[in-house]
């Protein structure tokens, strides 16, 4: 390529400039009883591929690779209308139900016992949704009572009947899902929310005061009470209450790649936009308390979108195929976070086993998908102390307006004196020459591996490795400036030493 038809990336930062250290529960995951994510994705009796217990081996050596420090379940919209005690006890005794949110049949063949273990097979904690649409504050307690205390109580005991002697001592609660959406079992307004919410996270910080909670705020931007409904939560219930939730999902409807590119820009304003809530509300309560965002749904999702189960078990849904352009979309997402690490605490990728997620089973194996490969080289590379950034770059014009061609975030980990930058190339046509420069230290790249592919490429059963990583080559100018060249669109995640 022409030289002159290059961008020119200038890149500066300082390793004193620090944004918050990163809290590692940005990188968990969400697991919903919906379509095949639990049954024949985690859990699938009788497979070859899976252990005595019915959990899949090759999904979860697949998803250790990812790190997920939490696991949010069972839902999502399932958990609205969701009866906890149905899912524990003797398989063979447990009811089939009808689920309202997917119109599905669940078996409760896996439940809250069944999913711990699984968490622990995984190395994950665990991250409990209790059903705050048509269940109780007291039945979001019984369950807090049951994970939680030890052998004495009546409920604790059905878990020691269960098998299980010592408490599961889960420390992250949702309280309620989505309840600003009208498709949600159990809607109400936001005030009765704010109540209900109350109540349940004091009755189950009294049985457990080592919890945290996290209350229901806008599932999306784009809903006609967004930030109002989260303001009347959080005056509501401030002070007892740890996390507020934001869920997003992104697409490219429209074909748009340009604009699609650009999502990190929105995700950043979602979460500037909390930021200031926050702000507000902490004031006006004259509160030494701290609220933060638990972005705990979050992905691209646009073309599967029939929710429909047809009352089967098990039903093929949401199974969306993804390709690279989606891949840098997430990669965003995860830039983001980390650049508002004062804010963001928790995120969860939605979801992670076949329903819009990065790993798709079938009866003989596993696939990974695009979306997998950010995720993994980020959890790999960053550690410490989220830092912040000075980036010059060209401009592309997009529907939201013009953004920077790169979206880039940086990292630094005193305790090994190392660090990571992680740049998202957001144009499809012109390679970008990058020179990135360490005000206070000399530094050695130890590793640069990059993604790059055409945008609209996917990984597939006949091609799993259309899309993945590749080392990417650097140089160090004489007065320490790392230089590198990155492909049309592209992701690079540089590690480097001191």
């Amino acid at each position: 390529m022409n030289d002159e038809a290059l961008h020119l990336v200038e890149v500066d930062l300082h390793t004193e400039h620090r944004v918050a250290p990163v809290d590692e529960r940005i990188f968990g995951g969400f697991l919903e009883h919906l379509g095949r994510a639990v049954y024949e994705g985690v859990f699938d009796p009788g497979s070859p591929l899976s252990d005595d217990r019915g959990f899949r081996q090759d999904v979860l050596d697949a998803l250790r690779q990812l790190r997920m420090p939490v696991v949010r379940y069972p839902g999502g919209n399932f958990v609205s209308a969701y009866r906890w005690g149905d899912g524990v006890g003797p398989i063979a005794e447990r009811p089939r139900r009808p689920d309202f949110a997917w119109h599905s049949i669940e078996t409760n063949r896996f439940g809250t016992d069944e999913f711990m273990a699984w968490c622990d097979a995984l190395g994950t904690r665990p991250m409990m949704a209790v059903n705050l649409g048509t269940g109780r504050p007291a039945d979001a307690a019984e369950l807090v009572e049951y994970c939680n205390l030890p052998a004495g109580t009546g409920v604790a005991d059905q878990r020691v009947d269960n098998g299980h002697a010592e408490p599961y001592g889960v420390r992250l609660w949702c309280l309620g899902n989505e309840m600003d959406g009208s498709w949600q079992a159990g809607h109400v307004p936001a005030q009765t929310y704010a109540e209900r919410a109350l109540v349940a996270s004091a009755l189950m910080k009294g049985l457990d005061p080592s919890i945290e909670t996290i209350a229901c705020g806008s599932s999306h931007k784009l809903m006609p009470t967004y930030l109002v409904w989260d303001r009347t939560v959080l005056e509501h219930c401030w002070d007892r209450v740890d996390y507020l939730s934001a869920h997003r999902y992104s697409g490219n409807g429209d074909d748009d790649t340009a604009s699609y590119l650009a999502e990190g820009v929105v995700v950043d304003e979602i979460i500037t936009e909390y930021r200031g809530l926050f702000d507000y509300v902490r004031a006006i309560k004259r509160s030494r308390h701290r609220v933060y965002l638990s972005f705990d749904e979050w992905n691209v999702w646009y073309r599967e979108r029939s929710g429909d189960g047809g009352w089967q078990e098990a039903p093929h849904l949401l199974e969306e195929v993804y390709n690279f352009e989606d891949a840098l979309v997430c990669a965003q997402y995860l830039h983001a976070f980390l650049r508002h690490a004062d804010v963001v605490k928790i995120a969860c990728l939605a979801q992670i086993v076949n329903v819009i997620a990065p790993v798709l089973t079938h009866p003989d194996g596993i696939l990974l998908q695009s979306i997998y490969w950010p995720f993994a080289l980020l959890r790999d590379a960053v550690s410490g102390d989220a830092l912040r950034v000075a980036v010059r770059s060209p401009e592309l014009s997009t529907r939201i307006g013009d953004v920077p061609v790169v979206d880039v975030v940086a990292t630094f980990d005193e305790t090994i004196e190392g660090g990571c930058l992680s740049i998202v190339h957001r144009d499809t046509h012109r390679d970008a020459d990058v020179i990135i420069r360490i005000a206070d230290r000399r530094v050695t790249v130890t590793s640069s591996q990059v993604l790059h592919a055409h945008p609209k490429t996917s990984n597939s059963w006949d091609d799993p490795h259309a899309v993945g990583p590749q080392s990417l080559a650097t140089a160090t100018d004489d007065d320490g400036a790392i230089r590198m060249r990155l492909p049309a669109p592209s992701q690079v995640v540089l590690r480097f030493a001191t």
